[in-house]
């Protein structure tokens, strides 16, 4: 009986089955966010590579990637990771992601090697003031969502608190996040994004 009880639908669950031009609909959505993602690719090279930043050169040769999956904590997601470099432990990568009915957001995110040469950089730079900021303080790296646990906004804690975080924790993450709600106006809040960002890297 049991097992019977977990593959019955509820009335919601059947009607969803039934119905296929939601998972169209999904798929749209999907496809638009490829479009925009793709259109951010040369606001990046304007704004992140330039010689005013001088970013790690396996960086800057990288060639833009685009991908998406089903399943971050349940949900679907598409990442745009550029300009990029993941080899091993050393990591700079600035990453764009969509999170299904959570958010758009940007990560710099920057781990050993990478983390030795631009650390007191970011640690120094005045821009780390911003009210929209926010930082990494899982343990875990490779977490993007923004609860607590994982991002904390940067306003919030004190110079020793925020310096901590840079320091001692092997790698650096600072993200914004954007609201779904703001979708028709994403190409512009995006392009102020990285443009805080290459302030942060300044």
């Amino acid at each position: 009986m049991a097992a019977t009880t977990k593959i019955t639908l509820s009335a919601k669950e059947l009607s969803l089955v039934i119905n296929a031009e939601w998972i169209l609909t999904k798929q749209q959505i999907i496809q638009k966010v490829y479009l925009l993602f793709s259109a951010q690719i040369p606001v990046i090279k304007s704004v992140l590579i330039t010689p005013e930043l001088v970013l790690p050169g396996e960086a800057i040769s990288s060639v833009p990637k685009i991908y998406k999956g089903e399943n971050y904590l349940q949900l679907p997601y598409v990442m745009l990771d550029y300009p990029r470099c993941f080899s091993g432990k050393d990591i700079f990568a600035i990453r764009t992601m969509f999170w299904w009915g959570n958010f758009f957001s940007i990560t710099l995110h920057i781990a050993g090697k990478y983390k030795e040469q631009l650390g007191e950089k970011i640690r120094r730079n005045e821009h780390l003031a911003s009210g929209r900021l926010y930082i990494g303080v899982n343990e875990d790296q490779w977490q993007h969502h923004f609860e607590e646990n994982n991002f904390l906004p940067l306003c919030d804690l004190s110079k020793e608190e925020q310096l901590s975080f840079l320091v001692e924790n092997d790698f650096i993450k600072l993200a914004m996040k954007f609201p779904l709600l703001e979708w028709n106006n994403m190409p512009a809040m995006l392009q102020e994004g990285y443009h805080e960002i290459a302030a942060i890297l300044s």
